[in-house]
């Protein structure tokens, strides 16, 4: 962590799997191996049945805006400089109870500063981009047409 930016544990047991889509440029949630329901973020057992079987499948990527808020100093001094700079919370296509949680960018690659606040509305459609982060496959989310 050269950059002292916190990052993920992309070896966590519940989560190994979704950073390992990460890093293939894939967008993916636990479904329950018994009941089928979706759920992010990654957790060893179904809130619905309370199974442990699960798989993995692959979303869209796609979702909307739900909320939004601009990080705003005081801030971790890795962040400070980036400062200030928009945080979203996207609803997933596939089931909008599903939300995570990511940088807004105006294009894939682009910094995490470059989105003004005045441009973002909640409803505004996304889609997923992933960011090489210090070795770790970010999402983030960018406006989309769709």
């Amino acid at each position: 962590m050269e950059s002292g930016r916190l990052l993920p544990d992309i070896e966590d047991e519940d989560g190994r799997p979704f950073w390992q889509a990460a890093s293939r440029g894939e967008l993916v949630v636990q479904s329950c191996g018994a009941c089928r329901q979706l759920r992010f973020p990654p957790r060893p057992m179904c809130p619905r049945c309370q199974s442990i079987d699960q798989v993995w499948v692959k979303v869209s990527g796609r979702g909307k805006i739900w909320s939004w808020v601009l990080a705003h100093p005081p801030l971790l001094p890795a962040y400070a400089e980036l400062a200030p700079y928009p945080v979203v919370v996207v609803s997933l296509e596939e089931d909008p109870s599903l939300r995570m949680v990511g940088n807004l960018v105006a294009r894939p690659g682009g910094a995490i500063n470059e989105v003004s606040a005045d441009t973002i509305e909640i409803g505004a459609n996304v889609s997923v981009v992933f960011e090489d982060v210090d070795g770790v496959a970010m999402p983030r989310w960018i406006i989309s047409r769709t």
